[in-house]
């Protein structure tokens, strides 16, 4: 006799990974309970489980979904200016996040919170700061000639100042303030 096949899955993988990332965002991930993440999540334990393996593994998947949806949504803003120095300054400015919700970049918030202490968070943070500043490079290098390699110095810096006034801009700075704090990163851009 066969055994009839298990239950399917009645939830959307991304909705529930989506929830976790706004749980983790709002309160940090040791903050964060198991049954806080069910809730959120809308699952049992078990299909939590079963579908995600652990609160661990969840935290990665949602981490690299940003990452992925945020880098995506940069090569759209760049793709939609045709000038190469407007296209820049709109990827440092988009990087900065300075116009957005005061919440914070989920990456910097998780990389803050526990690279130091996690292997696998602090390898997410760096690649997906390499995957900016190459990109960032590409840029630079498209606007001022030149190769992309020559420009991760540069590219570095304003990554640097991006993230930098997306901390400023989760603190409660004025928005004048981050603007100048962007324009000072001008020169970088030339």
């Amino acid at each position: 006799m066969v055994s009839p096949p298990g239950r399917p899955r009645e939830f959307d993988k991304d909705t529930a990974l989506d929830a976790a990332m706004a749980l983790f965002w709002r309160q940090g991930y040791e903050a964060t309970s198991l049954d806080d993440l069910t809730r959120a999540m809308g699952l049992s334990r078990s299909s939590f489980y079963g579908s995600f393996g652990s609160k661990h593994d969840v935290l990665l998947a949602a981490i690299q979904r940003y990452n992925d949806s945020r880098f995506a949504l940069l090569e759209q803003l760049v793709a939609a200016e045709p000038d190469p120095g407007r296209a820049l300054r709109a990827a440092v400015a988009g990087i900065s996040g300075a116009r957005g919700s005061r919440d914070g970049c989920f990456l910097i918030n998780s990389t803050v919170e526990l690279a130091r202490h996690d292997p696998e968070v602090e390898a997410l943070s760096r690649r997906h700061l390499e995957r900016l500043e190459a990109f960032l490079a590409g840029l630079l290098a498209r606007h001022v000639g030149g190769e992309a390699e020559a420009m991760a110095g540069r590219a570095r810096s304003l990554l640097a100042i991006a993230f930098g006034a997306c901390v400023m801009h989760k603190a409660g700075t004025a928005s004048a303030a981050i603007d100048d704090l962007l324009a000072a990163a001008e020169p970088l851009m030339r």
